[in-house]
């Protein structure tokens, strides 16, 4: 006897199939993307006349997001939108107007600034740079997973 109860639903007729999306992979290559920060758009200083230069911190985190892989999907309605959050970023460390943090992480995270992020919107940045793995050589009667797995499959 298998089971109690009815048989289950065939999964092909159910309402929700719990179907998820394909993660896109990203491969990072460095390439400078976007537009650079806007000149004149912090103002002009009322004492010297003179333009208002980016925060140094504003520029650094501008230009990671340039690098970014991520940087790969981007429109020209994200890079809009990535300026105004420049804005708040640069009033964040020029000013030190520190209750702007949550809402720059908030318009981060649309972008998959962390790996949690990333998780969420499906992302995943490859690292060219981690190749296949050499095996481990082990010492006594321990024997690698890769040759294990390899004398089991054929």
């Amino acid at each position: 006897m298998a089971g109690r109860g009815p048989a289950p639903k065939d999964p092909s007729k159910r309402r929700r199939r719990n179907a998820s999306e394909p993660e896109t992979v990203l491969t990072p290559d460095d390439e400078l993307r976007g537009p650079e920060l806007p000149e004149g758009a912090l103002g002009v200083n009322a004492k010297t006349g003179e333009i208002i230069e980016w925060h140094p911190m504003t520029v650094a985190w501008w230009l990671t997001w340039r690098k970014s892989p991520q940087a790969q999907t981007f429109t020209d309605t994200d890079w809009a939108f990535l300026v105004d959050t420049a804005l708040m970023h640069h009033s964040m460390w020029a000013k030190g107007q520190w209750t702007l943090a949550a809402e720059v992480r908030l318009r981060a995270a649309k972008f998959g600034a962390t790996p949690e992020d990333r998780a969420r919107l499906k992302l995943k940045v490859d690292d060219p740079t981690s190749g296949p793995q050499r095996p481990v050589q082990h010492s006594g009667n321990v024997s690698d997973i890769t040759s294990r797995r390899a004398r089991l499959t054929g």
